[in-house]
């Protein structure tokens, strides 16, 4: 896609710290990082989000991140990670093109910290029927 800031990283037309690269990912360094290592896994096809990339593409990324992970565990020694996906505005998805985010964890109280702010109107009694129906 030709206005896809990822589609311009993967065809070089911009810059990036690229740390992994195989035939259907590449994984760089975030520009905005939540923490030392915070990694963008990409598939080099296009496609906007979790929902309509493919079966094919979800393992791809899933496999260059174990790559990723064990380069950073190896080099920056993090304590844990995140592995989060936004999937679309709402959920705070910014670059319309399927990525996993990698955040290593050095302290848990900073970086990367899941939202306490929950908001349930449904219990799970009722999630389940409207699910299964």
């Amino acid at each position: 896609m030709k206005d896809c800031i990822f589609c311009k990283i993967i065809n070089r037309e911009l810059p990036a710290h690229i740390i992994y690269e195989d035939n259907h990912t590449l994984a760089f360094l975030d520009l905005h990082p939540d923490s030392e290592g915070h990694t963008l896994v990409i598939p080099k096809e296009h496609s906007e989000d979790f929902i309509s990339t493919t079966l094919e593409n979800i393992a791809f990324v899933n496999a260059a991140k174990k790559h990723v992970v064990r380069l950073l565990d190896a080099k920056l020694k993090p304590k844990g990670f995140n592995f989060i996906s936004n999937n679309g505005a709402e959920a705070f998805q910014v670059v319309f093109h399927y990525h996993e985010h990698i955040v290593p964890k050095y302290v848990k109280t900073e970086g990367y910290i899941p939202s306490k702010n929950r908001v349930i109107t449904k219990d799970n009694t009722q999630v389940y029927e409207l699910l299964t129906k």
